[in-house]
């Protein structure tokens, strides 16, 4: 295929490769090559590629109607709502839909500015949580932030992990904590129970809100549901997108009952989201995560962390998604193993990632491994 590269912004450096065609845990390109996805998108493709469930509520659902703005209600929305409220076990859960997580984010920061009337942020170094302004503001990697500055002001890293830090940055002139529960770009690096714990005390005494980045480790990519269900930490406000309509754009803030209320009619809006198509496989996607499911989850990454170890590497992560250091940057051996047909990811200068889909098996978690190996051994 000849592609026009002169027509698109070069906003990626992407890899040599049309893809055309996926099924399960395989894509296929314009020239009839396999490769074996250990990336889905970025964590995006969880129940891999042209799942039945999930085709067929999107197919329902564009013979039937695309779109009518958020003026009006619609099924699809609504029941989403719903499954994610009962998701989060508080009936009283509220949720705002947009069309990726970076919206998703922007939505936390001015719920949280509504609701406290505060503009200061405390947020984590080495996170990510998206690169449109208020996004970037919060993320922890001076690289990506630093061609763009002027950035939103008020906003306070501390090194993850860190309880005193965490502590002492938690002003009365914050209104919001924010960081992901297990960070996907600063290296797949987990966020302690104690952390989290902390995060939430200090938030709550200091009248600020707590919100979980979960755009990356939710709907199931570390075996629950939501990454804070095996931390017993439950947050104020969650942000999700990627794996939630299993590659339809959609994003989505989640907002406790318990938090105080800010937003109203006029505050903030996303034209396209909530879209029915969207929504429609979003529902799908959340009931397909059964009890079955996550256990492949846990199952799978228990065996990809091992058999990673086994090859002397330094390994974390938590369900399906891991990270390897690699000794060398990460970029090469992502390179190397693209060559072999195998799909990953970098999530730091010597950090691979591996985020296949959930339903992915243990032929195929050794078979990532033996090409892994091998490329460590070339």
């Amino acid at each position: 295929m000849n592609v026009a590269l002169d027509t698109i912004l070069p906003t990626y450096a992407r890899a040599p490769v049309t893809f055309v065609e996926g099924d399960g845990c395989w894509l296929v390109d314009d020239n009839g090559e396999r490769y074996l996805d250990f990336a889905t998108g970025i964590a995006v493709v969880g129940l891999g590629h042209r799942h039945p469930d999930a085709v067929a509520a999107a197919h329902e659902q564009l013979d039937r109607l695309w779109h009518v703005s958020n003026l009006y209600w619609t099924v699809p929305m609504v029941e989403l709502s719903r499954k994610l409220s009962e998701r989060f076990g508080d009936p009283g859960c509220q949720a705002f839909f947009c069309n990726s997580g970076s919206e998703a984010v922007e939505a936390a920061i001015k719920y949280a500015r509504k609701a406290t009337g505060r503009h200061g942020i405390v947020a984590v170094d080495g996170s990510f949580h998206g690169r449109t302004m208020g996004s970037l503001s919060i993320t922890g990697q001076p690289p990506k932030q630093d061609p763009f500055r002027p950035l939103l002001p008020g906003v306070t890293f501390v090194p993850l992990n860190d309880v005193d830090a965490l502590r002492a940055a938690v002003s009365d002139e914050v209104g919001l904590v924010v960081f992901e529960p297990l960070l996907g770009e600063g290296g797949v690096r987990p966020a302690s129970a104690e952390f989290v714990a902390a995060a939430r005390d200090a938030a709550h005494e200091a009248g600020a809100l707590l919100c979980l980045d979960e755009v990356q480790t939710g709907v199931g990519r570390t075996g629950s549901f939501f990454a804070w269900e095996q931390l017993e930490v439950a947050p104020d406000l969650v942000t999700l997108a990627k794996g939630l309509a299993n590659g339809l754009p959609i994003g989505a803030l989640l907002v406790s009952n318990a938090a105080p209320r800010g937003l109203e009619p006029g505050d903030h809006a996303s034209t396209f989201g909530g879209n029915l198509v969207s929504c429609a496989a979003a529902n799908a996607v959340v009931d397909a995560l059964d009890e079955e499911l996550l256990a492949n989850v846990h199952e799978r990454g228990a065996q990809l962390q091992a058999g990673l170890a086994a090859l002397g590497l330094s390994v974390r992560g938590q369900g399906l998604l891991v990270g390897a250091d690699v000794g060398r940057p990460a970029g090469e051996v992502v390179a190397a193993l693209f060559e072999r047909r195998l799909l990953t990811t970098s999530a730091g200068p010597e950090t691979v990632r591996f985020s296949p889909s959930l339903t992915v098996s243990a032929e195929l978690v050794e078979q990532a491994l033996a090409t892994v190996q091998e490329v460590l051994a070339a």
